[in-house]
Parts: C-alpha cells; sequence; structure tokens
C-alpha cells in the first residue's frame, strides 16, 4: 500500500493531498470579525503551541448550505478544533451551539454574539431548537457536541437526541466529527498543558448520518458512527506518533491508559453534579437567610419608629 500524501491548507493545517480545492464561501470567508480577527488569532496561538494539526475527510462538510456538525468532546480546546474543517472547506464558519451562561459573561459574551453562535436555554429547550434549525435553513454549519459535557474517559458517552431532532427537522446533513489529542492539551479533572507542547492532532469527519425516524435509534445512529470514527482515529495516531506507554493519563483505560472507565467517569460527574447542586442550594439557602435577616431589621426599626411617633403622639396629647 502507498503511504498517504499530504499538503497544507490554511497556511498551517495538513490535509490528504486529494482534498479538492474549494473557493472561498462567497460570505462567511468574509466575516471581517469571525473569519478576519478570531480565525487568525486562534491560528496564531496554535502556532505558538505547536500544535500539529491534521483534518481528514473534511470533504463530508458542504461548501455551501447548511449542515449539523456532531462532534465528540474530549477537550476544552474542541471548540477551536471543531472550526477547522469548515476553515479548510472554503473558510466556512460554524456557530456553536453553547449555554446561555456563556454568553452572560462579560466580553466573552460579546464575542460569541459577534460570532453569530446559538445561545442554549436549558429551561427553554424548545426555543434553543428552533433558532438552530433557522440558523441551518439559512444556509449556516452547526456545531453541537452531543454528549453534551466533556468525556472524562475520552470515549464516547451517551448522547442527547439533540443534533439528530434538529437536523432532521431542518433537513440538512448531520456529519459526525472525531477529534483525538485534544486531551492532551486541555482536558476535564486533570492538568492543562498551555505551553509549547507541539502536541499532534487528528480530526477526522465521516459521512452524513441519516437522522430521519425515531430520534433514540437515529442518535444511536449517531453514536455509532462517531464510535467507528474515533477507533479508526486513534489507530490512525497510534501508527503515526506511538507507541505511547502504558499509565498515559490522557489515553482511555481501554488503550492502557489511567483515565476513568466510561462507568467510573459517570460516577464522577454525577457526584460532581451532586456536589454543584449541594453548593447551590447552600449558596441559596445562605442567601435566603441574610434576605430574612435583613427584613427583620427593616421590620424592627420600622416598628421602632412607630413606637416612636406613637410616643411623641401621646406626650402632645398629654400636654
Amino acid at each position: 500500500m502507498s503511504e498517504q500524501k499530504f499538503t497544507t491548507r490554511g497556511g498551517m493545517f495538513r490535509v490528504p493531498a486529494d482534498l479538492p480545492e474549494v473557493p472561498p464561501h462567497p460570505t462567511e470567508s468574509k466575516e471581517r470579525f469571525y473569519n478576519g480577527f478570531i480565525i487568525r488569532a486562534l491560528k496564531g496561538i496554535m502556532r505558538a503551541q505547536g500544535i500539529r494539526i491534521t483534518v481528514f475527510g473534511a470533504e463530508n462538510l458542504p461548501t455551501t448550505g447548511g449542515a449539523m456538525l456532531a462532534m465528540n468532546h474530549t477537550g476544552y480546546y474542541d471548540f477551536i478544533f471543531g472550526e477547522i474543517p469548515g476553515h479548510v472547506r472554503g473558510r466556512r464558519l460554524v456557530r456553536f451551539m453553547a449555554k446561555k451562561e456563556i454568553f452572560e459573561v462579560p466580553v466573552i459574551g460579546a464575542f460569541m454574539r459577534s460570532m453569530d453562535h446559538v445561545s442554549v436555554d436549558r429551561s427553554a429547550g424548545a426555543a434553543s431548537r428552533e433558532e438552530a434549525v433557522d440558523r441551518l435553513n439559512k444556509g449556516q454549519i452547526v456545531g453541537i457536541f452531543p454528549e453534551a459535557t466533556v468525556s472524562r474517559s475520552f470515549e464516547i458517552k451517551d448522547l442527547k437526541t439533540g443534533a439528530v431532532r434538529i437536523a432532521a427537522e431542518a433537513g440538512v446533513p448531520l456529519v459526525p466529527m472525531v477529534t483525538w489529542g485534544s486531551q492532551r492539551i486541555w482536558p476535564k479533572g486533570q492538568k492543562k498543558h498551555l505551553g509549547r507542547t507541539n502536541t499532534p492532532i487528528h480530526i477526522r469527519l465521516g459521512a452524513p448520518v441519516d437522522p430521519s425516524g425515531d430520534p433514540e435509534e437515529a442518535t444511536e445512529r449517531l453514536r455509532t458512527a462517531l464510535k467507528e470514527l474515533l477507533e479508526v482515529t486513534r489507530a490512525g495516531y497510534d501508527a503515526e506518533y506511538g507507541p505511547f506507554p502504558d499509565g498515559e493519563p490522557w489515553r482511555p483505560a481501554s488503550m492502557g491508559g489511567s483515565a476513568p472507565t466510561l462507568e467510573e467517569a459517570g460516577r464522577i460527574d454525577a457526584e460532581v453534579k451532586a456536589a454543584k447542586r449541594a453548593k447551590k442550594e447552600a449558596k441559596a439557602e445562605k442567601e435566603s437567610e441574610r434576605a430574612a435577616e435583613k427584613l427583620n431589621r427593616k421590620a424592627d426599626s420600622a416598628l421602632g419608629n412607630g413606637l416612636g411617633l406613637l410616643d411623641r403622639l401621646k406626650n402632645r396629647f398629654r400636654k
């Protein structure tokens, strides 16, 4: 078998040499803030860190029109890496679905709105889905992490059904994508490595998944596609950069690493969620107690003022 040949796109991203060249997207490539400033800044950061990125299967992303990009989630750099396939495919842009709390953070929220990302209010899921469908109908690529949170095990967790529901309603391709190596930079619950690490990253997109029919069955098809893509990507990564020693924290238990298994990660997530909920409830209770104390002080003050007024009136009538 002949060795695969590669070329460079976007000034720094390695892609198979046979990936067709496509013209820049007529509107997305001209967005000055997102494509001009943000993408350029992120590329500068990745160059400074020495991150080496290879993209396979970018041809599965359409050059025009809407598409749902469903990604695995192993690290906090996944938002950056999720933008790269579109960049090598005509400088297209991905509008990520992100929880609304991010949009409420000063400066960051303004950036998110300027990049036209999609705010997700988990208490009003239907409205968020409608917004995503509208974006897809307008011809945008919408990115989603159907696992909802970062995977501590670096395996594919159970998926939410939102990705297939949105893609089916909009009638757009549901493109699966996996990133491998992101967890070596900034994982969840482990030490981050943000210096010049020269970390290699593999990104792979697969053929669109059929989102029609029963949402649970369609979601299982998506999960199967992601698991198969991840298996191929891991094998290629190990063949190019391995072998790696056992016990590495960025490698899953199934590959001899020290990351927790899916089951162990699930328990950790549940414990962390419970601790956060308890902390939030304790904070709410404390705030309620402070509010009650403040109200009592105001009531005592009002009562004191009222009694004082009665005394003055009493004295006046006595005179």
